[in-house]
């Protein structure tokens, strides 16, 4: 393979029912550095029905380029004809790298990407960085559940690929000045030899009172040290008073004290709130690879020698019976101030 024809970072845009996902915003960031580091353009590819009205906001969060088909074929998400598209466009032009949300449609897609392409994809990625001496890309993910961290590189086949957790990177600025709208392509498709075994037949979709935690800016975490569920009530307390929400370690969930939705780690979700109160929790890696890049971390141990207490920038040392309750009447008080 002649690695020096493949040239250029892409972004898949993912979208559902005309709405961008954030996640594809988040890697519209990164590959705008990994480009530039590269000289080389930045390009969001998005399929759908009617999704031209897309590709302005794409250039505004930093897209050099966009390329978008359109067809009733994917006005669903499946996964033959999301794969023949993204297949078709590589092979005739031969990106450097993909990125890709790992979403649930990530992860299917991803795979039977890169298995027609006959390169390599790592998967759930919570870093990427260009390697000076080859340019090749440095992919990190959790391995050996979370035990290390892991940097995979694809040096004999191209194009590189990877799924990136969501939350991990910050989102893109967006660009308020006028769009130049060229940069916008669509590229048509003939889907009618598409032999897709799976039939899309009805959207149903279930209204749930929850709260997204990779959207939260004040986040108090409890884990095994918090004791029970009921001592998850001194949490839901002070978090109501930060007008935040309550999340949990992995240890707090399996006990069934937190719902799965809320869990922080590389098991849960990836989170970037202002304040991250860690109760409880002793700092596994598998934990902290989803709550280190909090603006400010507060840790409440009993044991000052846990590992959360080397990534906090205030711990705390002791009953968090007692810290909690303390913690909640000052902020109430210099509310009230």
């Amino acid at each position: 393979m002649n690695l020096s024809e493949y040239n250029g970072v892409w972004v898949y845009a993912e979208q559902r029912q005309g709405v961008l996902q954030k996640v594809a915003l988040e890697l519209l960031g990164k590959g705008k550095g990994l480009a530039q580091e590269l000289g080389c353009p930045l390009t969001a590819v998005l399929f759908g029905d009617q999704v031209e009205k897309l590709g302005e906001e794409l250039l505004a969060y930093g897209a050099d380029q966009v390329i978008y088909v359109e067809d009733k074929a994917l006005s669903h998400y499946s996964t033959e004809a999301y794969t023949q598209a993204l297949c078709q466009l590589t092979l005739e032009r031969k990106p450097n790298i993909i990125l890709m949300g790992a979403t649930f449609l990530g992860r299917d897609l991803g795979p039977r990407v890169s298995a027609r392409l006959a390169t390599g994809l790592t998967a759930d990625c919570t870093d990427l960085h260009i390697q000076e001496e080859t340019s090749n890309l440095l992919m990190t993910r959790p391995a050996f559940g979370g035990n290390l961290m892991a940097t995979i590189v694809c040096t004999e086949h191209r194009p590189q690929m990877a799924t990136v957790r969501p939350g991990v990177f910050t989102k893109a600025a967006k660009n308020h000045e006028s769009i130049d709208l060229s940069k916008v392509e669509k590229v048509s498709m003939d889907f009618s030899q598409l032999k897709d075994k799976v039939r899309f037949v009805e959207a149903v979709k279930e209204l749930k009172q929850t709260v997204d935690i990779t959207e939260v800016e004040f986040i108090v975490s409890g884990g095994r040290g918090v004791g029970s569920k009921e001592n998850f009530k001194i949490l839901q307390e002070l978090a109501d008073a930060l007008g935040g929400t309550v999340a949990g370690s992995r240890a707090a969930v399996e006990a069934g004290w937190v719902p799965p939705a809320n869990q922080v780690g590389q098991t849960g979700k990836t989170v970037r709130p202002i304040i991250y109160v860690a109760c409880g929790i002793s700092g596994s890696i598998q934990h902290l690879a989803g709550m280190q890049e909090s603006e400010y971390i507060i840790a409440i141990n009993k044991d000052d020698e846990a590992p959360i207490m080397k990534v906090a920038d205030l711990g705390l040392v002791g009953d968090l019976n007692h810290i909690i309750p303390e913690l909640k009447e000052q902020l109430l008080l210099a509310k009230a101030n």
